[in-house]
């Protein structure tokens, strides 16, 4: 289920960022569902941050 978890995850961010890149090399503005999965895509990543970074602290403390 991670591997299948993480390929998506990885597929989307590529189309994501070639998508953007493709607008900004032709200077064109991007549409709303690409800004609405970008910022989707940089919230699991950063709650997905915090999490673990939760999960590394509390396992190096006693108790």
């Amino acid at each position: 289920m991670m591997e299948f978890a993480a390929l998506t995850y990885g597929l989307l961010a590529s189309i994501v960022l070639s998508a953007a890149q493709r607008n900004r090399k032709l200077a064109r503005p991007h549409p709303p569902i690409l800004f609405y999965v970008g910022y989707l895509m940089c919230g699991l990543s950063a709650g997905l941050v915090m999490i673990l970074a939760y999960l590394a602290i509390s396992s190096l403390l006693p108790g």
